[in-house]
């Protein structure tokens, strides 16, 4: 049986920090593009030349791999392609539909602690979920954010967003994914977080019958970072 973290107090900046800058892309951001200018800010972050930066974005359908990745996790499916990244986690699923958000943030500032960083991402994802009467789980044996789907079976819970963070110098690089409307066939075939409980499966806002826009979501999103990273 799990049971939920305690979430400690949020990464609130220090007054004298530059605010964080929002950036939203449209279209579907190549992965290789998004790796590539997370890793140029965060080298600027770390030299003092650039604030910090949360950049919300959907890809084209593509796996990514983290560095607790199995053989078996891809099972054998190569519909997508297949991006290996330094980040924590397992394989994942990311695609149309999926509101992504990469923080680059300066944890040099904020206290570090990896651990109560990933807790209040967590906590950030839970916010939001709740502005669409979506009530959000965290699990102390699984990183991520679950919803309880008891019409679905006895002890049945699915993941609706995804957790995966690297640190650099103590500056933070990937981030989250929620599921807004992704076509969640997407995920079959493959072992998505190191999830094989037939009791866990994945979910959307859309699946769990809430029609919200990416818009919506981002303004969410926006507005529940601001309660749990600024001062």
């Amino acid at each position: 049986m799990t049971t939920a973290r305690i979430l400690e107090p949020p990464l609130a900046a220090p007054a004298n920090l530059a605010p964080v800058e929002w950036r939203v892309s449209t279209g579907h951001v190549p992965y290789e593009e998004a790796l590539a200018e997370m890793e140029r800010r965060v080298a600027a972050i770390i030299a003092g030349e650039a604030p910090e930066l949360v950049w919300l974005l959907e890809h084209p359908p593509l796996f990514t791999s983290g560095t607790g990745t199995r053989t078996d996790d891809l099972a054998g499916t190569t519909r997508f392609p297949l991006f290996e990244t330094g980040r924590g986690g397992r394989l994942t699923y990311h695609g149309p539909g999926q509101r992504v958000a990469y923080l680059m943030l300066d944890l040099r500032q904020r206290g570090q602690d990896l651990r109560r960083y990933v807790a209040a991402l967590e906590e950030w994802i839970i916010g939001t979920l709740s502005d669409f009467g979506v009530q959000g789980e965290r699990r102390e044996d699984r990183v991520g954010v679950w919803v309880r789907r008891p019409s679905l079976g006895a002890g049945r819970e699915d993941k609706i967003a995804a957790i995966g963070v690297r640190v650099k110098k103590w500056v933070t690089l990937h981030g989250i994914s929620l599921n807004v409307a992704p076509d969640l066939t997407h995920y079959d075939g493959i072992i998505a977080c190191g999830v094989a409980d037939p009791r866990q499966g994945v979910t959307s806002l859309r699946d769990l019958g809430v029609t919200a826009s990416m818009a919506d979501v981002d303004a969410a999103l926006r507005a529940n970072f601001d309660r749990l990273f600024t001062r």
